[in-house]
């Protein structure tokens, strides 16, 4: 089985030699190799059997850096950069020439980010390319948010899992961009839209569900456990599936019935968003490895990272 560790030297060396390597971030664990190199990309859409129209995104150490391989078309964006990176913050940039349209999916701009983790930063800085980093996970499956998850899935697949411990944030990033000479937000993620406008003002939502997607995070299938996920009205839910064994996966201080249901898993008993991100995907992952036949959820109140953690329930759910 493919080693885990903490050695950084190790992982620099194998990413030269063009082997993949999963790093963590604050948000989730990513699948990396060279971005610069066409057959370390080419394999990371191999080994997660993800689909060449999906785009990746590029991982860098500094502003300076990103500025290497792509454009600030808009000062705004890069006010944001100041401001939030390292963070959960990705930007949809024009790309330079050094970039391969397989990063992109052909598309003439590329996601870019600064992760806020010290054991990843460390990396990047020791390296002379960026980093391509799609989450550590089979295609449309759950995200990783601890090695072991990553370990899980991919077995030998892997050249080395660099241990960074759980995920602080437990959501990818918010993706934003420019269109029309508007301020966009195409995915939901680890930073809300209110910390966003309160920098540069009001933005535009472009939270397509598509089947050909601009950024990384659009299908509109994605993140989701092998077992049916229901996401709504608990009780409504529950009384339709009566039938079934049910685990229940819930934000707040509702009152619920234990005998119930399978097993039930609170996102967060005191209603803490950042509680519930870094919970999603944990809660998600114990529940498609029980013994329940299905999953419900509730929705969270649609403010802050509530709206995030509802993109990605219902984009996991069937």
């Amino acid at each position: 089985m493919v080693e885990i560790g903490t050695n950084i030297n190790l992982a620099k060396d194998l990413l030269l030699r063009g082997e993949l390597v999963a790093i963590p971030t604050e948000t989730v664990y990513g699948l990396a190799a060279n971005a610069l190199n066409e057959k370390a990309v080419l394999s990371i859409f191999e080994v997660k059997n993800r689909p060449f129209f999906d785009p990746l995104i590029i991982h860098l150490a500094s502003i300076e850096s990103v500025k290497l391989y792509a454009d600030f078309e808009d000062e705004r964006l890069l006010i944001l950069a100041k401001h939030f990176w390292p963070g959960p913050l990705t930007l949809l940039l024009p790309k330079k020439n050094n970039i391969p349209y397989l990063i992109t999916s052909g598309l003439d701009k590329v996601a870019v980010r600064i992760p806020n983790h010290a054991i990843s930063l460390k990396l990047l800085k020791s390296i002379s390319f960026p980093l391509a980093a799609p989450s550590a996970n089979p295609f449309g499956y759950v995200s990783p948010t601890e090695p072991n998850h990553v370990k899980k899935h991919f077995g030998n697949r892997l050249a080395y899992i660099l241990d960074g411990g759980k995920c602080e944030v437990g959501i990818e990033s918010s993706i934003v961009g420019i269109e029309n000479d508007t301020v966009c937000i195409y995915r939901l993620g680890g930073l809300s839209i209110e910390a966003i406008e309160k920098i540069i003002g009001p933005v535009e939502l472009k939270i397509n569900q598509s089947s050909n997607p601009k950024t990384p995070g659009q299908l509109k299938n994605h993140y989701a456990p092998k077992k049916p996920l229901f996401v709504g009205d608990v009780k409504k839910l529950k009384q339709k599936h009566h039938l079934k064994k049910i685990d229940l996966i819930y934000f707040g201080q509702d009152e619920i019935k234990l005998d119930d249901y399978t097993n039930i898993y609170n996102l967060s008993e005191t209603n803490d968003f950042k509680e519930a991100a870094v919970n999603l995907f944990k809660f998600l992952r114990l529940a498609d490895d029980s013994d329940s036949e299905i999953i419900i959820c509730s929705e969270l109140p649609d403010i802050d990272l509530g709206r995030a953690i509802n993109d990605r329930l219902k984009r996991a759910a069937r």
